[in-house]
């Protein structure tokens, strides 16, 4: 990979973007795909995009269910999008959670959203250039974490700009209940480019 360009990126946030979030998800069972996801990642691969995943798994630290658990799903999971022509470039996860986290599990993180850890490590290890990115999350700490990572078009899916604490990241940022418009919003940066 040395000498290559770096690339630009679209990081998804997982429940609430990839599945629907019916809390602490872990088994196939209680796993719905958001409509219009496979095909906003097979939009964003056919325009050089590589796709990352960044996601607090909080429920780990809790106790809800293992990293095992987690990592099971998350194969299955990668294995959809392959099936769909839509392949993940990556997963990063945070287990961790400051007040609720159990044993070693109970820490401040700079992984954790709103920490800008996991976008910065999926950088560094798939040569992602920030500056040219999009991240799209469904609560405030995933934007919060796109910003403090130089990504500068941030995508709040779902959650009106209604239950924002934070007016720049609301001002500098996309409202949208529709794939359709991430998809548009990401073909639009393309042609800017």
């Amino acid at each position: 990979m040395s000498g290559a360009a770096p690339r630009r990126a679209l990081f998804l946030d997982r429940d609430g973007v990839i599945n629907v979030d019916h809390a602490y998800v872990h088994q196939r069972e209680r796993f719905e795909f958001i409509d219009g996801v496979f095909e906003l990642c097979r939009a964003a691969r056919a325009q050089g995009f590589l796709i990352a995943v960044v996601t607090n798994q909080a429920g780990i630290g809790r106790g809800y269910y293992t990293e095992a658990d987690f990592h099971a799903l998350t194969e299955w999971m990668c294995g959809e999008f392959r099936r769909h022509d839509a392949a993940l470039d990556g997963v990063y996860f945070c287990p961790d959670h400051p007040q609720h986290g159990l044993g070693a599990y109970r820490r401040e993180s700079a992984e954790r959203k709103p920490g800008p850890g996991m976008l910065l490590r999926a950088a560094a290890e798939l040569n992602i250039d920030l500056s040219r990115s999009l991240m799209v999350g469904d609560k405030e700490s995933d934007l919060l974490a796109g910003a403090a990572a130089g990504v500068p078009c941030l995508i709040s899916f779902r959650n009106p700009i209604a239950n924002f604490a934070h007016a720049e990241l609301a001002a500098r940022s996309h409202f949208t209940d529709s794939m359709a418009e991430v998809q548009a919003i990401l073909l639009a940066l393309t042609e800017d480019a």
